[in-house]
């Protein structure tokens, strides 16, 4: 009875209300917006690397072994011998290592010597594999398959032959001219480090690094490695490598991996979880999205706010309107319940559109968000929290209903009947 007298209510005043429900619409799709984004966004993170069980490298920091190793970002303290390496990845609980070398770049981006084990067992975002979108992973010792952003930002194509650097500065001045290699694939975006990684074989690794030595400690050298390599494919073995990723036949082997190779012999080294090292990351790095978080939820105080002082500015106007209902039989807590039932219907509207708004936008924006940023956001059953922040915001919109329909019930029949000049 009260929210049909509401609507009926409202449905004289279109235009105001029209407003006042695109402004709570508006906010609480952008509020579940993101609060989606930054629930997927910390899942993405999370899974930056799914699927590995543990990273391995020099011994150092945690932190830092995840963040070069996966993010690219710095430099690792020291390299892990060959013999080490193959020690561990030849142990019956692994399933699968992948060798990482860094320490060189092509035009700022940085270049990842790695085997094809990196293009069959690397997962990301909830176990997804790594996909080619033009070309094939490489075969021989020169080939480079160029991550998405490093494709897009040089304008590269299938067959164009690029130089690396040492360094991963975007300015060096020790280029591997004598050693080409050629782009044969271009990655899917991942929305993860791969899109601005360019990926070449360990032997390519090997063979420029021993070929700058070789001419580092005799220039006379060089003639003579470049035709024992190319009588032997360039496939010798590589000296070291940075870190190298692992996976275990039984998930409950990770522990006693872990302190077996901690507690390595051969040459002190480190291995992490990736996930539980991932959210110590996410710790020190979160709060940009608490703070959009902050952003979002004020939006929604500034559009309830928005129908608060709609809904008392017309209280001058409706104060005849309210003494004719009560002057008809209706009751103070008739008066009360029609302006509380006006801010409950609009907040109620305001959510349902808002949600609609969200999921449209999700459905039509998946693609392009996937595609370009390579964020994946699905498009499912609203999830507690985005529950909870509905309720808040349904009761938020209740309660300033109580403060114009508090107003509108003391006005007293005679105020509202008598015309002030």
């Amino acid at each position: 009875m009260v929210l049909t007298l509401a609507a009926k209510s409202l449905r004289n005043r279109k235009f105001t209300a029209a407003l006042t429900l695109l402004s709570i619409a508006l906010a609480v799709a952008l509020l579940l917006g993101v609060e989606r984004i930054r629930h997927e966004s910390r899942e993405s993170f999370a899974n930056t690397v799914s699927g590995t069980d543990l990273i391995v490298g020099a011994r150092g920091s945690p932190v830092h072994l995840l963040l070069y190793s996966v993010f690219h970002i710095g430099n690792a303290t020291n390299n892990i011998g060959w013999d080490s390496y193959r020690a561990i990845a030849q142990r019956p609980e692994v399933a699968w290592t992948i060798p990482l070398s860094l320490g060189d770049s092509h035009r700022g981006f940085r270049v990842l010597g790695t085997t094809s084990a990196y293009f069959e067992h690397l997962r990301f975002a909830r176990a997804r594999r790594l996909v080619l979108a033009q070309g094939l992973p490489f075969a021989e010792a020169h080939d480079a398959v160029l991550g998405a952003d490093v494709a897009e930002a040089l304008d590269y194509e299938l067959g164009r032959s690029i130089v690396i650097a040492h360094g991963a500065g975007e300015v060096s001045f020790s280029l591997h001219e004598e050693q080409p290699f050629r782009v044969v694939g271009i990655l899917a975006r991942t929305g993860t480090p791969v899109d601005r990684t360019v990926h070449v074989s360990l032997e390519g690794i090997e063979a420029v690094h021993a070929e700058a030595l070789a001419d580092a400690e005799d220039p006379l050298a060089t003639a003579l490695h470049a035709h024992d390599g190319a009588a032997e494919g360039h496939r010798q073995p590589p000296r070291a490598i940075t870190a190298f990723l692992v996976g275990l036949k039984s998930r409950p082997a990770v522990l006693g991996l872990q302190r077996a190779v901690n507690q390595y012999p051969g040459e002190p080294l480190t291995a992490i979880l990736p996930a539980a090292t991932l959210q110590e990351v996410w710790e020190i790095t979160g709060g940009a999205e608490r703070a959009l978080f902050a952003v979002s939820a004020l939006v929604v105080v500034v559009g309830l706010a928005g129908m608060l002082v709609a809904l008392l500015t017309g209280l001058s106007e409706r104060r005849r309107e309210m003494a004719v209902l009560r002057s008809v039989g209706a009751r103070p807590v008739h008066v009360f319940g029609l302006l509380l039932g006006e801010a409950a219907f609009l907040t109620a509207l305001g959510i349902g559109l808002g949600f609609a708004a969200l999921y449209l936008g999700l459905a039509l924006g998946q693609p392009w968000l996937e595609s370009r940023l390579g964020l994946f956001i699905a498009v499912g059953w609203p999830s507690r929290d985005e529950l909870g922040l509905t309720a808040l915001v349904a009761a938020a919109g209740a309660l300033i209903g109580l403060i114009p329909a508090w107003r509108i019930y003391r006005y007293s029949l005679a105020d509202g009947m008598t015309v002030h000049i």
